[in-house]
């Protein structure tokens, strides 16, 4: 399953950070420093996922919108400087149904920006994205993708998002629900319906300030955010990325008791991993907790190169990396 959801799961948050890195893997952000006599940078990147429109419009572009942001946080962006643009691909708005789901969408950057405090500074739009085949009318999905631009007081305090060294703790920052609909697991296995991601951006607004702090403090190794594919494609990603193995257990992942797919693929928004050395855990819990947001240990950084979750009494996932990384590259060998 981890696999096909690895086929299919192109981040729309590809670039590469600036600082180094030992293996390959998408990274959350791009960061650039502008002016090479001191380090302040700004850290780019994006959110996108259109199949959430099948569902909910407002929920899609909310989706979007905290996609983006948690993006340039993951690198070490800062909340409170941070601004977004819009880009709308749509159909015709004369047809009424097309016009009431680029209304809710528009009403979610509103509720959403003003929520972050992340103004939009600039945006484009591309309607009429239709055409006809025969007597066949093709219309693409809602689509809206949402760019976010983020200040960086020192370039050199950036996190990337690949394991670092074995040992490790692994924490999972924030709140998993059972939202699969319109997700990656949902696309694989055929799937319809089911309950969108929603964004809580009380929660959100937390979990930004917290995980920003903690980069700031220096309390973290690697960053990575959950969006396509969920917890188990975040952990995949992050262990191929750094040539190291991750141990996960997923008994207790979220505030109440999830089945198991729901754990793994959930694209649940405002969520992260986060590597932190044992010598940082006190300080670590000690950020998330005076938030407060819902952070646990979730397992270990390994030097097996394995990808293993464990559940209750069993063994859920036991995959090699090589696997891993080989279902990641080869829809990209054209």
């Amino acid at each position: 399953m981890i696999h096909s959801l690895l086929a299919t799961s192109g981040s729309a948050s590809s670039a590469r950070s600036s600082a180094p890195r030992s293996g390959d893997g998408p990274s959350d952000a791009a960061v650039v420093r502008p002016v090479l006599s001191h380090y302040k940078g700004i850290a780019i990147a994006n959110g996108m996922n259109p199949r959430y429109s099948d569902l909910s419009p407002y929920d899609m572009a909310a989706n979007a919108i905290d996609e983006a942001i948690r993006n340039v946080i993951a690198v070490g962006g800062d909340p409170e400087r941070t601004a977004i643009l819009d880009n709308f691909a749509w159909g015709s708005p004369e047809n009424p149904e097309n016009l009431g789901a680029l209304v809710l969408a528009a009403k979610a950057c509103q509720d959403l920006a003003m929520a972050y405090g992340t103004p939009f500074i600039s945006g484009k739009d591309s309607l009429n994205n239709e055409f006809r085949v025969g007597d066949k009318k093709i219309i693409i999905p809602h689509s809206l993708l949402i760019s976010a631009i983020s200040i960086v007081d020192d370039v050199r305090k950036c996190t990337t998002m690949d394991a670092k060294e074995a040992g490790n703790l692994v924490y999972l920052v924030g709140i998993t629900r059972n939202e699969l609909g319109g997700s990656h697991f949902a696309l694989v296995n055929g799937l319809s319906g089911g309950s969108v991601p929603r964004v809580d951006v009380a929660a959100g607004r937390q979990v930004f300030r917290a995980v920003s702090t903690a980069i700031r403090d220096g309390l973290v190794r690697s960053c990575h955010d959950l969006s396509e594919g969920g917890l188990a494609v975040a952990a995949a990603e992050m262990a191929f990325a750094g040539n190291l193995g991750i141990q996960l257990n997923i008994e207790d992942v979220g505030p109440e008791d999830l089945p198991t797919a729901v754990a793994l693929f959930s694209e649940s928004p405002s969520r992260f991993l986060v590597e932190v050395h044992p010598s940082k855990q006190k300080a670590f819990e000690a950020v998330m907790s005076k938030a407060p947001v819902f952070a646990i240990d979730v397992g270990k950084i390994t030097g097996d190169r394995k990808l293993a979750v464990l559940g209750k009494d069993e063994v859920i996932v036991s995959e090699t990396l090589a696997d891993l990384k080989e279902a990641w590259q080869k829809p990209l060998r054209w």
